[in-house]
């Protein structure tokens, strides 16, 4: 009876891990395409900057967690938009093809726990407001609000030699 019991706890246990690495193989599918948008909320403190991303997938969960990796792509290679009050930001770099040029270190750098994660986190704790989750098709559009270290994420970029400092002249 014991070993009943552990064999079907175990049969559990390894079931959700297949599903929890499945859904994170999808969040991953969903990322490599890079389809957000990034939009300003409000002036943050000295080198952060505070934006709501917009990102798609068949999860609304997902598309919520996957929001961090796309507000770090998108103050990397995009930039943003202002609005009444608040500044837009021009990308981090202005050469179109580095994602290309530095691809693994991109790829190590947006990996699962990879260091990207140092550099933003949920403003809102994850917490999706009603009018920030739309149903398009079969798939989602959520609004997260992230606060993005600008400052320590130029610094990460410089220091690995994948943009020039500032004060590298021109």
């Amino acid at each position: 009876m014991k070993n009943l019991k552990y064999a079907i706890t175990l049969l559990f246990v390894a079931a959700f891990s297949f599903i929890t690495v499945a859904q994170q193989r999808k969040a991953n599918k969903d990322t490599e395409a890079w389809r957000y948008e990034i939009e300003a909320v409000q002036t943050g403190t000295q080198g952060t900057y505070l934006i709501k991303v917009w990102s798609y997938s068949k999860k609304p969960e997902i598309a919520a967690e996957q929001s961090k990796k796309n507000a770090i792509h998108g103050v990397i290679f995009k930039g943003f938009p202002g609005k009444a009050g608040v500044p837009g930001q021009n990308p981090l770099t202005s050469n179109s093809n580095l994602e290309e040029e530095k691809a693994d270190y991109f790829k190590t750098f947006f990996s699962d726990g990879g260091k990207y994660m140092k550099y933003v986190y949920l403003s809102n704790d994850g917490a999706v407001a009603a009018e920030d989750r739309m149903k398009i098709g079969k798939e989602y559009k959520i609004g997260v609000i992230v606060s993005v270290n600008v400052a320590e994420l130029r610094k990460e970029l410089e220091n690995s030699g994948v943009i020039k400092s500032l004060s590298s002249g021109f």
